[in-house]
């Protein structure tokens, strides 16, 4: 690839707000030039010019290092101008609204806002008050585009494939964004998935999502191609969805003894941070055979780098206004 390669046009959305709603093509675009990025980003010379001139701003109403971070190492591996903005700092915490925010930001004329933020929705209304391209890079329990895309890079570099894959998502299904966007990925792609979890943590009417569902590990696991593990997110629980946490380790954690009824070369998958000891055993997450978590992180840069180069490609020049 070089620098000036050329937009491309047949992805055609404005923003990144969602995997629900794009086409087989459309991933396999993402994905393809994800992976055009993968050996740049091992290379001792990173950097690229593509988005020489533009400036990206990463606006987290949430924090996340590790996506936050992953954001700002990409659009600097493609020649960007970066800028976090830190909302706790901001004139948000002083009553400022979101729309607000949306215009100031839009008088600085960024190329491309990524944006976390703890309620659903609020990054697509964002989207609409701007100018720019915006990437959600997490939205309350409704999506995180970014992060299936990874877990798909990730799956299909070392199975070569995402159709025909039974993939078992385990864990805090109910609160999470990963799983969501997952879902839609996987079924779009042809993989087929189930869900694992308490009956506490399944959302309800989850089968709607195209899905099967168990509330036993020993039962959802057999024959599994990829066990994706989700992180318990207390943070957003109220009230009581286990009796305690060494409960919940013992009947929906994953360890050796459990992942023994998926395939023999089941791969393990966690979007992290990982809590060791509650959704999986310690040991199993640091198995280099087994094991696909550190390569998930490293899969992130690269398909955060496609997705800015391909957003920031598609902008119209000259703007057209927003008013």
């Amino acid at each position: 690839m070089t620098d000036s390669t050329p937009p491309i046009a047949s992805f055609t959305h404005r923003h990144l707000l969602g995997i629900e709603g794009l086409s087989p093509v459309e991933i396999e675009l993402l994905l393809d030039r994800s992976e055009s990025y993968v050996e740049q980003n091992r290379q001792a010379d990173k950097k690229k010019s593509v988005l020489r001139g533009r400036t990206i701003i990463n606006l987290f109403f949430e924090s996340s290092t590790r996506t936050r971070t992953s954001f700002e190492l990409a659009g600097k591996r493609l020649g960007g101008d970066v800028i976090n903005m830190s909302v706790s700092t901001s004139a948000v915490k002083k009553g400022e609204t979101l729309i607000d925010t949306a215009m100031t930001l839009n008088a600085m004329h960024p190329d491309v806002l990524v944006v976390r933020h703890a309620d659903s929705g609020a990054v697509k209304l964002l989207s609409e008050k701007v100018n720019c391209a915006v990437i959600n890079a997490g939205d309350g329990a409704h999506e995180h585009p970014t992060q299936a895309l990874l877990d798909a890079l990730t799956i299909r570099r070392r199975k070569g494939r995402l159709g025909g894959l039974q993939v078992a998502i385990c864990g805090d299904i109910a609160h999470s964004r990963v799983a969501r966007s997952n879902i839609h990925l996987l079924n779009t792609m042809g993989a087929r998935v189930r869900l694992i979890a308490p009956r506490t943590l399944i959302p309800v009417q989850a089968e709607r999502l195209g899905c099967e569902v168990f509330h036993s590990m020993a039962d959802g696991l057999v024959d599994c191609d990829i066990v994706m593990m989700l992180r318990l997110q207390t943070e957003r629980m109220k009230g009581n969805y286990f009796p305690s946490i060494r409960e919940y380790f013992r009947f929906f954690g994953l360890d050796y003894d459990k992942l023994s009824r998926a395939k023999p070369d089941a791969l393990i998958m966690h979007p992290g941070p990982m809590n060791r000891g509650v959704e999986i055993d310690s040991e199993l997450a640091d198995d280099i055979e087994r094991s696909a978590i550190r390569e998930q992180v490293e899969m992130g840069v690269a398909v955060r780098m496609a997705c800015l180069e391909i957003m920031a490609g598609n902008l119209p020049d000259p703007w057209q206004r927003n008013d």
